[in-house]
This record gives structure tokens, C-alpha cells and sequence, in this order.
């Protein structure tokens, strides 16, 4: 394994630890040390205006990491339409990494502050629960593949969209399912509590997002054009096979030629 991909999964496990942290964080600044109730709507608007700052943090950490994730949706979005090769490291390697830094984050919380919660929890039942994070999973989905095809806008522009949406689905799933869209975070909290291997967990919180995930790239992919710069590209790998052939042919051309004369 090479240096760059042992550097993804490092970065994956730190990212991913910090995830779980960081919105464990936010609640305890605003709820305990503020000390907004737990339905103020001043303490929920500046619950989620810290949200957005964070996510924007996240964002920098993205970069700065030249690739690092804490979600498995993220990667696996983009490992379904790359080669095999990548598509196998991020599932047996990428996405485990995930998991791994969010149980490993949760057990530090726990460990930490013993009365902080449990999580997010399914309050309704598994097929409407399955059902409201496959659609959730597909909306973020859907909006992070069109913000990528956008090659004019800005990374702030790109950043403050994608944060902006990933809140608004939060929001609206958050007293059914818990809104999370984020496989690895939930299996931290449902390991800590015990139930990380029930029938609700991996139907509603795993294979109901993964579905919705290749949905969604199936259907961007069908409804949505290439960009210009992957024709482009498309363009000089074929320029570049045709060379090559060409090449090819005129090196067996000469060798023959020179048997010929021989």
C-alpha cells in the first residue's frame, strides 16, 4: 500500500473521530455552557449557525488532507464511478477506517462525559425509517454531485451550498431517523450502545443510504451530461491509445522491414 492511500486512511480515522467530537461539542457549548433549553430557538439558530462553521472547517480539513473523509457516502459516491482498483480500496479499507475512528470517538465521549446521550435513535418504524434516510441520503447525494460538474463556481460558493443542504435534511429528519446521512457516525453511537448489529441499524442507517447512493450516481449519471473537462480528457485518452497504436505499428513495420532485408 502506498504512502498517499496510508495517508487516506490516517486521515479518515482522525477525520471521522473528530466528527462524532465536533457535534458533541456544539451541543455542549450551546446547552451547557450557554445554557439555552433544549428547544430554544435562540439556542437551535446558533446550534446550526456553529453547525455550518464546522462543516466549513471540515471542508478545509478535506483539503488539507488532499482527499481525507469521516463519511462513507462521500467516497463511495465517487469509488462507484471510478476504476476497480479504487473502488476496492475504499470499501474494504476506506470505509472501515470510518467506522473504526467513530467507535473509537464515541468510546472517548462516553468515557468523557458519561451523561451525554445515546445518539440518534429510530422513533418511527423500519421501513418509513429506511425510507426517510434513503431520501435524505439521495437529495445530499444528488446536490454533491452537481456542485462537483460545477467547475466555475468557487469553493466557498460550492461549501456554503453543500453545508446549507446537509443542515436543511438534518433538520427535517432529525425527530424521525436523526437526519445523520453519515453511516460510520451512527454506527459509533449503536456500537456504544449494543445494537450496532440489528435488523433496524443495517436496513435504516446502511443499506437504505447505500441503495440511495448509487441511485443517485445512476441517475445524475443518465440524466446529467459530461462536463467539458472530462470530454476533454475522454478526447486525449483516446488521442493518446491512437498514438500509441500507431506507434506500435510502425515499430513492428520497421522490424519487419529490416528482417525482410536481412
Amino acid at each position: 500500500m502506498g504512502v498517499s492511500r496510508r495517508r487516506l486512511l490516517i486521515s479518515d480515522f482522525i477525520m471521522s473521530f473528530m466528527w462524532v467530537w465536533s457535534s458533541v461539542l456544539i451541543k455542549m457549548f450551546v446547552h451547557t455552557i450557554l445554557g439555552y433549553g433544549a428547544h430554544d430557538l435562540k439556542g437551535e439558530i446558533l446550534k446550526h449557525a456553529i453547525s455550518v462553521i464546522n462543516m466549513f472547517l471540515f471542508a478545509l480539513l478535506v483539503k488539507a488532507t488532499k482527499g481525507g473523509a469521516y463519511n462513507p457516502l462521500t467516497i463511495l459516491s465517487g469509488a462507484i464511478s471510478g476504476d476497480l482498483t479504487n473502488f476496492i480500496f475504499t470499501v474494504a479499507a476506506r470505509i472501515p477506517a470510518q467506522v473504526f475512528g467513530s467507535i473509537t470517538g464515541v468510546r472517548f465521549i462516553i468515557a468523557a462525559f458519561p451523561n451525554i446521550g445515546r445518539g440518534p435513535v429510530l422513533s418511527i418504524d423500519i421501513h418509513r425509517g429506511a425510507l426517510t434516510e434513503g431520501c435524505l441520503t439521495f437529495a445530499i447525494v444528488s446536490i454533491s454531485l452537481g456542485l462537483s460538474r460545477r467547475s466555475r463556481a468557487s469553493t466557498f460558493m460550492k461549501t456554503w451550498i453543500s453545508s446549507l443542504s446537509k443542515l436543511t435534511l438534518h433538520i427535517l429528519g432529525s425527530d424521525l431517523t436523526g437526519g445523520c446521512m453519515n453511516p460510520a457516525s451512527v454506527m459509533g453511537w449503536a456500537y456504544a450502545r449494543g445494537d450496532h448489529i440489528t435488523k433496524e441499524h443495517i436496513h435504516v442507517y446502511w443499506l437504505a443510504p447505500i441503495q440511495a447512493t448509487l441511485l443517485a450516481v445512476w441517475t445524475f449519471n443518465l440524466l446529467v451530461s459530461p462536463s467539458k473537462d472530462e470530454e476533454a480528457k475522454k478526447r486525449e485518452k483516446v488521442r493518446m491509445m491512437h498514438h500509441s497504436f500507431l506507434v506500435q505499428k510502425l515499430h513492428v513495420s520497421t522490424c519487419f522491414s529490416f528482417f525482410l532485408k536481412t
